[in-house]
Parts: structure tokens; sequence; C-alpha cells
């Protein structure tokens, strides 16, 4: 009976001994407060912004000379008017061009944000659970929803969140001053869609 005791009190250490420490975070709550996340997309809006006005500028000369042609046209020969039109058309064609390829770069430029933040984040967190003991640290959102349920007290967003931040402010190199070159132009200004040459 003392033998079934002491193997009893061993495995009863053991297990205590190997204990699985599990806490979960809201993943989607993390991406709404990290700081680097909020200034990545402060900087894609101003990028964007941007890109509007200067395809703003390629589209106005364009649509100045199809108002002009369109005015003008009952002046032209037969001949003219096919030259201006295939000249026109062919303006028309390189501005969309250079739109397509600039909103793909764009979508690309996001793409790599989105897959650094996300990197960040998981570094962060494997570097985090380690440091405080998690044997799994399990994330949950509304698309994965891994966590169909969990005490309270083993939510550590919030402080995943105020950590991952002040990492954030330690590594962020100081403000750079805004530039103003050029960047490549990406969403559909209001006056993209010239008026169709007849």
């Amino acid at each position: 009976m003392k033998k079934v005791a002491i193997v009893f009190s061993l495995m009863m250490l053991l297990t205590s001994c190997t204990q699985v420490k599990i806490a979960y975070v809201d993943v989607e709550e993390i991406l709404k407060e990290y700081e680097g996340a909020i200034k990545a997309e402060e900087e894609m809006k101003e990028q964007s912004q941007l890109i509007s006005q200067q395809l703003d500028q390629m589209a106005s000369p364009l649509q100045q000379k199809i108002q002009e042609y369109q005015q003008n046209m009952d002046k032209l020969s037969a001949s003219d008017r096919q030259k201006k039109e295939a000249e026109l058309r062919q303006e028309q064609q390189m501005f969309q061009q250079r739109q397509q390829m600039a909103q793909q770069q764009v979508q690309a430029e996001g793409q790599r944000m989105y897959e650094k933040i996300n990197s960040d984040i998981e570094t962060f967190l494997a570097d985090y659970g380690q440091s405080n003991g998690y044997t799994y640290i399990l994330g949950s959102s509304m698309q994965t929803k891994s966590v169909l349920y969990g005490k309270e007290s083993l939510n550590i967003t919030d402080e995943v969140i105020e950590a991952l931040n002040a990492d954030f402010e330690e590594e962020a190199p100081a403000e750079e001053t805004p530039t103003t070159e050029e960047v490549p132009v990406e969403e559909t200004p209001a006056t993209e869609e010239s008026t169709p040459v007849n």
C-alpha cells in the first residue's frame, strides 16, 4: 500500500512539474492596437493620396485634349479626324496601362506590409511566450475562431499589446522628414475614365 502511495505521489509530482501553461490572444485586436500596424496603415493612406493626385495630374491634359477634339472635330477632315482619334486612343491606353501597373504595385506593397506586420507579431509572441513560460499562446479571430471558449483570465491580449507597443517604440527609428519624391500610382482618380473618342 505504501508503494502505491509513493508511486501515486511521484506521478502527481511529475504532472505538476510538466504542467502546461496556455493563454490566448485576440489577433484582430492586436492588429487594431499595434502601433506598428497603425503607422504602416497611415503611410499607405498617405501614399494612396499622393498617387491619386499624380493620376489626376496625368489625366487632366488627356481630358483637355479630348474636349478640344470634340469641340473642333466638325472642322477637321475625315482623315484628320481618324488620325486624331488614333492618337487619343493611344494616349488613353497608355494612361490605363500606367494606372493598372500602379495599382498592382501598390497592392503588392500592401501585401508585403501585411506579411511583415504578421511576421513581426508572430516573432514577438514566440519570444514573449518563451520569456513568460507559456507552453502555448493561441490566436483567435473572427475568421479562424481557433479558441471557441477560454477563461478571461487566460486572455493576455492587453498585456501583449502593451508589451508589443513598448518594443516597437524602442526599436522604431527616428521620424524621417517626408520626401516629395513621386511614388507609383495607385487608386483610380475621379478623372480616370476619359471621355471616349467617337
